[in-house]
């Protein structure tokens, strides 16, 4: 006797909800029954919704944030900012969390990922010289690394350090140290060295 399952259509559905990231077989096998529990139109929604997006959503021309297709994004668009101010992310994804702090008004540089030689990433692979240009382009700005604090960014923004270390720039990082509301007991050596080195004054 051959054991109850799902038609292979939902089962097929499954499999491809478990392709998202932090999505696990419990929580695609719930995902799908939902969108068979509620017909029709919602799963006509979404299909649509993603169709569209993936159709008309690309990367912008100037520093690789996510745009429709052919056109800049609203950060590189808005005459409000103040271009003397470039912010260099690793990925698009880490422009919103910049975004969202609310405290920055400048504009971005996204690399398309990180230096990392053992994955076959090297700096030819990353959108370095774009950045250069950009910075040729607006001489006496100021460029932020904010790239991340593991070894392949680290590696990464001593190899920007460098190529920037040749124009009429200035190179920061961002400050790195004790997130707020934690305690010494809960952060790493490094994190707390960091903290050490960047201390300001009262």
């Amino acid at each position: 006797m051959k054991p109850q399952d799902y038609p292979r259509s939902v089962l097929n559905m499954i499999s491809a909800l478990k392709r998202m990231p932090g999505v696990g077989t419990r929580g695609a096998e719930r995902l799908a029954l939902w969108f068979l529990q509620q017909g029709r139109n919602e799963a006509n929604q979404l299909a649509a919704a993603l169709t569209t997006a993936v159709e008309t959503v690309g990367n912008c021309p100037e520093c690789g944030f996510f745009a429709e297709k052919g056109c800049r994004c609203t950060a590189c668009d808005d005459p409000a900012r103040d271009s003397s101010l470039l912010c260099v992310v690793e990925q698009a994804t880490d422009v919103l969390p910049i975004e969202r702090s609310g405290s920055f008004r400048g504009l971005y540089h996204c690399l398309g990922g990180k230096i990392s030689p053992l994955d076959g990433v090297m700096p030819e692979d990353l959108a370095i010289e774009k950045l250069i240009d950009r910075v040729k382009a607006h001489p006496g700005c100021e460029v932020i690394l904010a790239v991340g604090s593991d070894v392949e960014g680290e590696a990464t923004a001593l190899y920007l350090a460098e190529q920037l270390g040749k124009l009429p720039c200035r190179c920061t990082r961002l400050a790195q140290g004790m997130p707020a509301g934690a305690g010494l007991g809960h952060a790493d050596a490094i994190t707390v060295m960091r903290a050490l080195e960047g201390r300001r004054g009262l």
